[in-house]
């Protein structure tokens, strides 16, 4: 079976191997153009990387319906392509092959349809979420559903934490699905659309932390976007990532939300709508990420004592 892959993030490289382990044709492999990246100049996206150490064909159009890019598709006379992390296709690409295209996504779907489903599980409090693999249509995400697997979510895991053991699980998945599809072993089902849940895409604007809401409300939303975008908010008129939080029991009568408690050497609290959130990692605008006993340590300034 001739496949092509279409991947960018790291996200996207476990499947890739995994597959080129089994014997699979991997016909070509597409992914994003190289962006600048600076003094390093251009950058190469991690499944381009890949994709070059492995002596693999590599495409990588600026527009999916450049007509020049359709043909040399076409010619590569590919059965499957597979889509793990990577941009919406015209139906002109994802029609293309006799045996469909299929996507994993990272989410049991039709739940947390979008661009950020694994952020968006922990921020609602999710204690379960998973993989679907699923063949493309018209609608993003709406696809008949292949396989699922589902996996729980720790009460303190970020979603950097879920993404690394999603990147293995779903290689696994998308390994199952192809040699499912081989054996003609499929039985695509259509999507509950009355269990649908949207993951829109996060934008750095809107990860201000909000600390007039309930401690877990808050301690979700934190890990939920560590360690990308990141919550924030704001200390002596400075922005302040916060990566790592865990939440405070017995600490007595919650402050005003939003105040700083520590005792300057390891411990710092922040108050919310109903008690505290314990500051186990964060970083100041212009230092680096650290622990927040090294940020007390370098950080002179009057703290409100510790509560309790």
């Amino acid at each position: 079976m001739r496949i092509i892959y279409m991947g960018t993030p790291d996200f996207a490289v476990p499947p890739l191997k995994l597959l080129l382990e089994h014997g699979y044709d991997i016909a070509a492999v597409i992914t994003a153009p190289d962006k600048p990246g600076g003094r390093q100049g251009l950058q190469e996206s991690a499944v381009k990387k890949f994709a070059l150490a492995h002596g693999l064909k590599i495409l990588q159009p600026p527009k999916l319906k450049n007509p020049e890019f359709v043909e040399e598709l076409r010619a590569l006379n590919a059965d499957l392509q597979v889509v793990v992390a990577f941009r919406m296709l015209p139906e002109i690409v994802w029609n293309m092959p006799p045996l469909g295209t299929l996507n994993l996504h990272g989410s049991l779907l039709p739940k947390y349809r979008g661009a950020a489903p694994i952020n968006w599980a922990i921020i609602n409090g999710e204690t379960e979420t998973g993989l679907t693999t699923f063949l493309l249509r018209h609608e993003i995400d709406t696809g008949d559903i292949l396989f699922q697997e589902r996996l729980p979510i720790g009460e303190n895991e970020t979603a950097g934490e879920l993404h690394d053991r999603m990147m293995e699980t779903g290689a696994h998945l998308v390994l199952k699905t192809i040699q499912a599809i081989e054996k003609n072993a499929v039985q695509p089902q259509p999507q509950a659309a009355m269990e649908a849940s949207n993951a829109p895409k996060i934008f750095t604007e809107t990860c201000e932390i909000n600390f007039n809401q309930p401690t877990i409300r808050v301690h979700n939303f934190i890990r939920g976007l560590s360690p990308y975008p990141c919550a924030w908010t704001t200390m002596d008129d400075k922005k302040l990532k916060v990566y790592r939080t865990k939440k405070v029991t017995g600490s007595g009568k919650p402050a005003q939300p939003g105040q700083y408690f520590s005792d300057g050497k390891s411990k710092l609290l922040i108050s919310t709508a109903d008690g505290y959130l314990d500051v186990l990692e964060l970083q100041m605008e212009g230092k680096k990420r650290m622990p927040v006993r090294d940020f007390l340590n370098g950080f002179s300034t009057t703290w409100l004592p510790l509560p309790g």
